[in-house]
């Protein structure tokens, strides 16, 4: 069985459909040939050792006898391989194979692989075109979905990229039968971060299928485990998708629940942690999880969140798996690096903390005090 999301985008030409099923990997060249421009040209798939080797020979065969001539180039497994320097060589590639802007750029991995193929493929020739095959639980909730690409930097996550919207993406939920424990973890802290600002339906189900979750179930391809999944999935991408149609390029002058701000709850902080560490400690999902816990304390420091609704997000946030501890990470280091958070708007960072699980709200960095960014690590590092 397969699910539908639609992203609907204002150029009604850039919106496309989000596939969700069990083995839809194998169907990848007839995808690719039904949503490419040219499903007779080149296409180049953007990968990493490690996926490539799980899925590439078959993805191969797949878009080969649909009738393209793929190219292979593997990057770098890891966040901090998302950097110029592979943006570079990922170019060089694309030219070198003599890539035109009749041709297409596969994406074939995680949230690195997608979030620098997008790049990729909204620079080279002025944009070409672009799909996405997320094979991480991250990527196929999150960066696979709406559009926003890039790469880091040393001063800092995400400063440099675009816009750039997919032709399609296909989500094979049998991909997640190779991941990691720490993987699926980082997956299941973002699924526990749009729950806590999508609502509390989407929290609920959130809860519930993390107290479900049966990893043999997974590796044995259970069939209403399968399904079950499959819905989690689609109502995480859904909610992602109605907050994209109505705020595509998180116009800065919006500033209420329904801006695609919002998204970034848990983020600044996450981010934050993920450049003390040089990108080398954490998953960006497992620093989000941290992140999740801090606004959470921070909002109850404010007055903002009731204790018992904190209680609440850590116990959901505990089913996701353990994290890696931040107690030796030094909190002024990890608060002077907010400055370089893209969310900064005139100079000043804004916060998206919690009233209410399913309630979100934009606050700015300039009227939390110290004490309280203080008292929000300390509990944060001790959960």
């Amino acid at each position: 069985m397969t699910s539908i999301v639609k992203i609907k985008t204002k150029q009604k030409a850039d919106s496309y459909e989000i596939r969700i099923g069990a083995g839809l990997r194998n169907f990848a060249g007839p995808w690719a040939a039904e949503t490419a421009s040219n499903p007779a040209g080149r296409i180049a798939v953007i990968s990493n050792k490690k996926v490539f080797g799980l899925y590439g020979e078959a993805a191969e065969k797949s878009l080969a006898g649909a009738g393209f001539k793929p190219l292979v180039h593997l990057i770098g497994d890891g966040e901090r391989y998302k950097n110029l320097k592979t943006l570079e060589n990922t170019l060089k590639f694309l030219s070198g194979s003599g890539i035109s802007r009749t041709d297409t750029i596969l994406a074939l991995g995680g949230g690195v692989v997608g979030d620098l193929a997008g790049f990729a493929a909204a620079v080279y020739l002025r944009g070409i075109d672009f799909l996405q095959v997320p094979t991480t639980l991250l990527s196929m909730i999150d960066s696979s979905v709406g559009g926003k690409t890039g790469i880091n930097s040393s001063f800092g996550k995400n400063l440099i990229g675009a816009f750039y919207q997919p032709r399609g993406v296909l989500i094979d939920t049998e991909t997640l039968t190779t991941l990691p424990r720490r993987e699926l973890t980082a997956g299941f802290c973002e699924a526990v971060k749009q729950g806590a600002i999508g609502g509390q339906n989407l929290f609920d189900k959130t809860a519930a299928f993390l107290e479900s979750f049966d990893r043999k179930k997974l590796a044995q391809k259970d069939t209403e485990f399968t399904l079950s999944l499959a819905s989690m999935l689609a109502a995480q991408v859904s909610f992602k998708a109605r907050i994209v149609a109505g705020d595509e390029r998180e116009s800065v002058s919006k500033m209420d629940a329904r801006s695609r701000k919002i998204l970034n709850f848990g983020h600044t902080f996450g981010h934050a942690l993920e450049k003390v560490t040089n990108y080398r400690y954490f998953k960006h999902g497992e620093a989000v999880g941290h992140g999740i816990r801090f606004a959470a304390e921070l909002s109850k420091n404010l007055g903002l969140l009731a204790q018992d609704e904190v209680k609440l997000l850590n116990d959901v946030l505990r089913r996701a798996g353990t994290l890696p501890p931040i107690a030796d990470i030094d909190p002024l280091e990890v608060f002077a690096t907010f400055k370089f958070d893209k969310k900064l708007i005139n100079n000043s960072l804004n916060w998206i903390l919690l009233k209410r699980i399913g309630e979100p709200v934009i606050f700015p960095h300039s009227d939390i005090p110290l004490a309280a960014l203080k008292s929000a690590f300390k509990n944060t590092a001790r959960a």
